[in-house]
């Protein structure tokens, strides 16, 4: 049966549905260039957080870095902020300029995964989900343990 649907290498991503009153938090997935074990460094979490900072179209909340892959949940800082796509482009452009190691260049895999969320129960299960994957992976024992994690600005999800 999954042989008469195509593949779909890059997913789709959607404009940010606008909904009145209400927050409009991404739950974004970013992975390393042939899923190569480049993240999870003391140098690259304060590589990314001042990268994120001089991106300021977007907001960063909470996120973790896993050593092939990030996730991080994100939101316009304003109505002129420009398409999610715009914003991850330059953010990765501009990690891979600074990047301490020059040889483990290209750092980034083409694209990038994004679920616009729906509501505030739905923020805390992706945290939740997102907070325990080091444990999941068998990389620490509890999802607190885990040094490259941390929240740059705190969302509250506003539901109407």
């Amino acid at each position: 049966m999954a042989d008469f649907f195509p593949q779909r290498r890059h997913p789709p991503h959607l404009p940010l549905g606008e909904r009145p009153n209400q927050s409009a938090i991404v739950f974004l997935s970013v992975c390393t260039d042939r899923r190569r074990l480049l993240l999870a460094k003391p140098d690259v979490m304060p590589l990314l957080e001042e990268v994120w900072k001089r991106a300021e179209t977007w907001w960063v909340g909470r996120y973790v870095l896993m050593p092939d892959h990030l996730h991080l949940f994100c939101t316009p800082s304003g109505p002129e902020a420009p398409a999610l796509t715009a914003w991850v482009k330059y953010w990765k452009a501009m990690a891979a300029r600074r990047w301490p190691r020059p040889e483990e260049q290209p750092i980034w895999q083409q694209g990038f995964w994004d679920r616009q969320l729906r509501g505030g129960e739905h923020y805390n299960q992706r945290w939740n989900y997102v907070r325990n994957n080091p444990v999941r992976h068998g990389l620490v024992g509890d999802a607190d343990d885990w040094p490259y994690q941390g929240e740059m600005n705190v969302f509250r999800f506003h539901d109407g």
